[in-house]
């Protein structure tokens, strides 16, 4: 037999070709007998179903909507907080029957798939700075949404209330009695030693916002602040700029640190200088991710709900979706999540010295 098409069902069960037709994309339209006869029909002959391709074009719709990741595909899985968040947004997206395509930062001039992969909109996760992909997904003018990141004009946003967050954060340890605070931030630029000036710390939306919350407390207390930047949210990279950081002629007493990967291998650090956690040392993470509640002692931290981030993430991009079909224009959202300090153990009274 050659290839089986729609009519080729329609002639073996003895309908048109427009029932066959709506037996798969439009059931409503036809009894559940029917509808049950012909897909029968179809498994036995051996039809796998309308092509996709030629279904969106008839739609104006292709079922699919794309994310951009900051550096590469792997952090969707590898990171703890990415991981949550695209576990989140997938759940809120399943009963929409959207797909999503995970879009990698660059490709080759053939094929750029922020340029040439189908898709009804985009989300656009915390890439640092300006990339031809997001310039990509602009053109396009597909509808857009931006998290963890500064927007661009007419595009809806998901963000943290960041400042917030860290200014709780160091707030905290000033009250606690510390005068020398340490800062662990996040930068791609890469690692450039203790920072003269810690207002140079951090790279990105996400990482500035966070030293902007965590000077603010600190600069109008008068703390002697030092601070390093770390290229990598990684263990190792974390555990290198606190071994800096603590041997200092005028070591910190506490570190506020980017995240609770990079508290994590603080910790390590601080153990492996002989320092007691928080007898001699406070650690204060971010994120309040499973780690911080599995380490020893358990972190003190900054709580952002993952799950609403993704759920909001999701409702705006479907929104932005439904607004370009209904050709309403662009009416962006911008949501703002709030943050919760979280104490633990990893904090305590600073050390008389």
């Amino acid at each position: 037999m050659g290839r089986v098409t729609l009519q080729t069902i329609a002639d073996e069960v003895g309908v048109s070709r427009m029932t066959v037709s709506n037996a798969f994309s439009r059931p409503d339209q036809l009894s559940a007998d029917l509808r049950r006869t012909i897909l029968t029909a179809a498994e036995a002959l051996g039809y796998v179903g309308p092509d996709p391709a030629a279904r969106a074009l008839a739609r104006g719709t292709t079922g699919a909507v794309g994310v951009l990741l900051t550096e590469s595909l792997g952090s969707a899985f590898s990171d703890p907080i990415a991981a949550g968040f695209f576990g989140a947004l997938a759940e809120e997206l399943a009963p929409t029957g959207l797909a999503l395509s995970l879009l990698p930062s660059t490709g080759t001039t053939e094929m750029i798939p922020a340029r040439d992969i189908p898709m009804d909109g985009a989300l656009v996760y915390a890439c640092a700075g300006e990339s031809d992909a997001i310039t990509w997904l602009v053109r396009r003018r597909l509808p857009l949404v931006f998290v963890d990141q500064d927007p661009v004009a007419g595009a809806s946003s998901v963000l943290l209330d960041e400042r917030a967050g860290s200014r709780a954060a160091a707030t905290h340890l000033l009250e606690l009695g510390h005068e020398a605070i340490g800062l662990i931030a996040f930068s791609s630029a890469g690692h450039r030693g203790v920072l003269q000036d810690p207002a140079a710390a951090g790279s990105g939306y996400t990482s500035l916002e966070r030293v902007a919350g965590w000077l603010e407390p600190l600069v109008a207390a008068g703390a002697r602040v030092s601070a390093v930047d770390v290229p990598v949210n990684s263990e190792p990279d974390a555990y290198a700029a606190a071994q800096e950081l603590l041997t200092l002629a005028t070591a910190p007493t506490a570190l506020l640190c980017y995240s609770d990967v990079m508290a994590w291998g603080a910790l390590h650090a601080a153990q492996d200088l002989g320092l007691r956690v928080p007898d001699d040392l406070s650690i204060v993470g971010f994120d309040d991710s499973a780690l911080a509640r599995r380490v020893r002692p358990a972190l003190t931290t900054i709580r952002q709900d993952l799950g609403a981030k993704g759920r909001a993430a999701a409702l705006a991009l479907t929104a932005a979706i439904a607004r370009g079909r209904a050709g309403a224009g662009s009416e962006p959202e911008a949501i703002v999540l709030p943050t919760e300090l979280v104490v633990r153990e990893s904090t305590g009274p600073a050390p008389s010295r």
